[in-house]
């Protein structure tokens, strides 16, 4: 009983935060969810409130970045990014409330239809789960390699893997003659900060910082505020119609048996099947947008879920950026050998605490998206910069990293993040490559190099 009450509270937590982080634009899953989930597991959460607080972070998330996205026209964060043109379609209409409705109501029933379909499938792929484990090595090289090649910067992807595993590995052997250990947190934390570390390189570069200055700030015009509900706590299932119901519990479901697929180009794949079968302009903008924002949802639980049962190793886009730390943050968890979610929990824990994570994140983040949205978009338009945002994120990555390595780990954490952040800006080499080429590094300079 203790330990369900624990997981209860490190949901809300989770619901509670990430519900207000989702209304910022910009903030992105990996850059944010990393250090803060690290954080727990240090902190000494029990391995089903990790879970739980997890669950919770992601549905949280992924409602509230809906705001941001139907009524101002801004991605939330990487995710939103395929759903911004059918919510500006609607938002031209004078409906960007409509969309948010649709988006975050499919998002709720994406996550309950992900949480049971990944569990079944993490059981039934564990019977592989030896081989997987006896070759990881040339797992994670040839899985980088396929998610390079899927990936934004596709060919350069692909031919920076040796690059990049061969800087990785040398600042390893640099950083272990230093302290005698082998280093982590820091390296993830470096890759998952790049992205944001790099814009703030670009602000302080004399020639690169004209590719962000704006010479005014944005306008943006939110609808007035309406409800077509009685009570607090509306009904999902009244707010889509029978078909975007049908359709959106079909894809996700398929979705969530994808596990190795990135999650935004499922999401823009499945929006444009069912958009291509739908006609009508408000039809069909509302009909994607509830179906993307639900598989939005769907491939992030499952695949974080699936290797977490079936493996114990990070063998999907989601596990390698924003759901690493559940697989691998020393000395807590890791994955040589397998010590992590996988080795604590059971198919059962992983349902019932993950059930417990949705439902709590339910309760706070979608009535709350639903009744405040318009209010929540003012506040943070008015009152949070985003710029305090990266900075706090940016201190929490120095905190973590200070604590695995001291100096040696913050310097090791901005080495990691200027490099890889810049390969991601500059050239499309994404985060979720990155990640893979971390894990990959040792077994390809062995192979290549015999070091």
């Amino acid at each position: 009983m203790s330990l369900l009450l624990t997981a209860m509270l490190f949901a809300l937590l989770g619901a509670i935060v990430f519900s207000l982080i989702g209304l910022i634009s910009g903030t992105d899953e990996t850059a944010i969810m990393v250090p803060l989930t690290l954080l727990v597991i240090l902190l000494g959460a029990p391995p089903a409130a990790v879970f739980s607080f997890f669950m919770a972070a992601v549905l949280a998330k992924h409602l509230t970045h809906a705001v941001p996205t139907a009524l101002m026209g801004i991605p939330g964060d990487t995710t939103a990014v395929p759903l911004l043109d059918h919510a500006t379609t609607l938002r031209r209409m004078g409906m960007p409330h409509i969309a948010l409705r649709k988006m975050i109501s499919g998002g709720i029933i994406g996550a309950f239809i992900a949480l049971p379909t990944a569990v079944l499938l993490g059981q039934f792929l564990g019977q592989f789960a030896d081989f997987f484990k006896s070759s990881t090595g040339i797992i994670f090289t040839l899985a980088a390699i396929l998610i390079a090649y899927f990936s934004k910067g596709k060919w350069v992807s692909v031919l920076m893997i040796i690059p990049f595993a061969f800087f990785i590995k040398s600042l390893d052997l640099l950083s272990f003659t230093v302290l005698d250990k082998h280093l982590s947190i820091s390296f993830f934390l470096g890759i998952a900060i790049g992205p944001i570390f790099a814009d703030l390189l670009f602000a302080t570069s004399s020639s690169a910082k004209k590719s962000i200055e704006r010479d005014r700030p944005k306008e943006y015009h939110l609808a007035p505020e309406t409800k077509s509900w009685k009570g607090y706590f509306p009904n999902p299932f009244k707010i889509l119609t029978g078909r975007q119901q049908i359709f959106t519990s079909i894809t996700t479901f398929i979705s969530s048996l994808t596990f190795v697929f990135s999650p935004v180009g499922m999401t823009a794949l499945m929006g444009e099947i069912v958009g291509s079968r739908t006609k009508g302009a408000y039809k069909k903008s509302t009909t994607s947008l509830t179906v993307m924002n639900g598989v939005t949802e769907s491939t992030y639980i499952a695949e974080v879920i699936i290797p977490l049962i079936a493996f114990g190793i990070p063998l999907s886009p989601v596990a390698l950026g924003p759901g690493s730390p559940l697989f691998n943050a020393p000395p807590v968890f890791t994955v040589d050998p397998i010590n992590n979610l996988h080795t604590y929990l059971t198919s059962w824990d992983f349902f019932l605490y993950g059930a417990i994570g949705l439902i709590i994140a339910s309760l706070i983040a979608y009535p709350f998206s639903m009744n405040y949205a318009r209010k929540a978009s003012v506040i943070v338009l008015k009152f949070v910069s985003q710029e305090a945002i990266v900075a706090m994120f940016i201190g929490l990555a120095c905190l973590l990293a200070f604590h695995e390595a001291q100096l040696v780990g913050v310097v090791l954490t901005f080495t990691v993040a200027a490099v890889g952040g810049l390969l991601n800006r500059i050239l499309g080499i994404g985060a979720g490559v990155q990640f893979m080429v971390f894990y990959a590094s040792s077994w390809i300079i062995l192979t290549l190099f015999g070091i």
